[in-house]
């Protein structure tokens, strides 16, 4: 059965989507990330993926802050990329209860930093994710281009060790026009081992199904973004999103309450 992860992407400590990855066309949908955190955890999300936008650009700011308090809030694994460049960033990630770190930027200019990060926490808490534009990886929060085929690199994270790629096309991200299909299978034939967690372009209840049969290449998740936001599921009629502001998280969720005391 597919996963569904719902995502939250971070910038300026507010829930954001950018689209095509451009930081110039983004929208911010919600500017409290504990709170929308656990909106999605009463909508059932087994998961949480969250980047943080900031930190992927290789600034001075970021979100830690935020990322800490929404592992505190919740009862489910919250993966996290963006900006993860060093054994120590990945040792600050898990010390804030973060449960699984993606890896970018720093698998590229740094592929040893991979082996190294598996061989010490294991293979489900260390993923790479691999962000491509025309097949082209992109680094530097999907800034810059690195000149990898972002198969073939994914081929070395493979053999590296890594068991599961978080492939973003990068063209499809934000659009709602429909994931990347042929990169996914393309993706899914070379690989032996690795599972394929994909993101991009999803857009209504039939891109699910869509990726879903994508099952024999490898594929078992997907991340979901702004088709979420934007209340593009049936479903989702039911349940708490058009009422976020009035819900009773105390009631409806088993997420944990976060002990302001803790807070500086």
């Amino acid at each position: 059965m597919l996963l569904v992860i719902p995502a939250i992407d971070l910038r300026g400590g507010c829930c954001v989507r950018l689209y095509q990855g451009s930081y110039e066309k983004e929208q911010v949908y919600y500017e409290d990330p504990v709170k929308m955190a656990r909106l999605w955890r009463i909508q059932n999300a087994k998961v949480l993926h969250v980047v943080d936008l900031d930190a992927a650009r290789g600034g001075t700011e970021d979100n830690k802050r935020v990322i800490h308090e929404i592992c505190e809030a919740l009862d489910i694994p919250v993966q996290v990329g963006g900006g993860i460049r060093t054994m120590t960033d990945i040792e600050n990630a898990f010390e804030a209860g973060v449960y699984r770190v993606i890896l970018g930027t720093s698998a590229i200019r740094e592929p040893e930093l991979v082996s190294e990060a598996i061989a010490r926490f294991g293979s489900s808490r260390i993923v790479v994710g691999i962000d491509a534009r025309d097949g082209e990886v992109r680094v530097d929060g999907w800034t810059e281009g690195s000149g990898e085929d972002a198969v073939e690199f994914a081929l070395q994270m493979e053999a590296a060790g890594c068991c599961r790629i978080v492939y973003t096309d990068i063209s499809r991200d934000g659009t709602l026009e429909g994931p990347n299909l042929d990169a996914y299978r393309e993706l899914g034939t070379r690989l032996t081992k690795a599972r394929i967690t994909a993101s991009g372009g999803i857009g209504d209840y039939k891109d699910l199904l869509a990726v879903a049969s994508l099952a024999p290449y490898r594929v078992d998740s997907v991340i979901v973004g702004r088709a979420l936001y934007e209340n593009r599921f049936p479903c989702q009629q039911f349940w708490c999103w058009n009422n976020k502001e009035i819900v009773d998280l105390e009631r409806f969720s088993t997420a944990r309450i976060a002990d302001e005391s803790k807070k500086d």
